[in-house]
């Protein structure tokens, strides 16, 4: 008897010395697992200092994905691959994205809104925004066209609040001072470049529209005057409707920044309005419509 009981204890002691040598899973530890870290990861918030959209015309996902240099940018930075513009044509799209509302807006034609805007909530905070267009004349500009340069796709011409202040019209400015502003530190937190209707691709298409990016923006990307802490957006207003059966507006949004993982993507529902959330919460701004509001933040895409 006094040897069984000998026994088991020993095999008890054995026991208890190996279980608390073995290896603990996370699970079990209270550590988080490989995919709850993964998750945590990616959907932490960005941490950009400086955001710039480009805005480009008119092409299909699958069409402006096929093109080298928009293709070299999505393995360099992440791509959005269920974003999808709001309307059809372009300006409802580009009012859409600066201020959370097509506001009615179903036509090309000049338009003149009483409504709040990105640029109303970022001097709130005491922000700066500018942007840049190319062949934009100045001075506050209200014609529909001069040269390659076209209103509707500058949607802070079609506020009330920016027309009739020149101090806010005057952060319009031709896209040549882009370079003057990042030698000088100068860029601001927010900004738009509006290329004319070539290097858009609106009047010569995607192939054109990517060769000129790749030409404008492509030393830029390897200037860190330019980089350091910006978060750089390539996106499209619409899909061009004579290639599309059945039609939809499912269009490419690229991003580019040291706050962005290379090489991710998100299959989640975007679209313009998602862009101007994520201006809104990184920089505390408040929300402008119920559009912005609601819309799926960008989220597995960042370091």
């Amino acid at each position: 008897m006094i040897k069984s009981f000998t026994l088991t204890a020993l095999f008890v002691t054995i026991a208890g010395i190996a279980a608390a040598h073995a290896p603990v899973s996370p699970a079990a530890s209270g550590a988080p697992t490989a995919s709850a870290t993964q998750k945590s990861t990616s959907d932490r918030a960005p941490e950009f200092k400086r955001v710039m959209t480009i805005i480009l015309e008119n092409t299909n996902y699958e069409a402006a994905l096929k093109q080298p240099f928009l293709s070299s940018l999505a393995t360099r930075g992440a791509v959005l691959t269920r974003f999808g513009a709001e309307a059809h044509p372009s300006q409802p799209n580009y009012i859409a994205l600066v201020s959370g509302s097509t506001h009615g807006v179903d036509s090309d034609a000049n338009v003149n809104l009483d409504v709040k805007h990105i640029g109303d909530l970022l001097e709130t905070k005491g922000r700066q925004w500018k942007v840049y267009a190319e062949d934009y004349p100045g001075n506050c500009f209200l014609g529909a066209r001069s040269q390659g340069y076209v209103r509707k796709h500058l949607p802070f011409l079609s506020f009330k609040d920016v027309q009739t202040k020149p101090e806010r019209c005057a952060r319009i400015v031709n896209a040549d001072q882009l370079s003057r502003d990042i030698q000088s530190g100068n860029l601001p937190d927010y900004s738009l470049y509006i290329p004319n209707l070539d290097n858009d691709g609106h009047d010569t298409g995607v192939n054109y529209a990517d060769r000129w990016l790749s030409k404008r923006f492509g030393p830029l990307l390897n200037n860190a005057a330019f980089t350091k802490g910006l978060l750089l957006i390539v996106t499209f207003d619409e899909t061009d409707l004579d290639e599309q059966t059945p039609p939809s507006n499912h269009i490419l949004t690229v991003l580019i920044g040291d706050s962005v993982q290379p090489g991710s993507k998100s299959d989640r529902l975007y679209d313009h309005y998602s862009l101007l959330r994520l201006v809104e919460d990184r920089f505390d701004l408040g929300h402008l419509t119920a559009n912005d509001a609601g819309a799926a933040p960008i989220a597995g895409i960042w370091k």
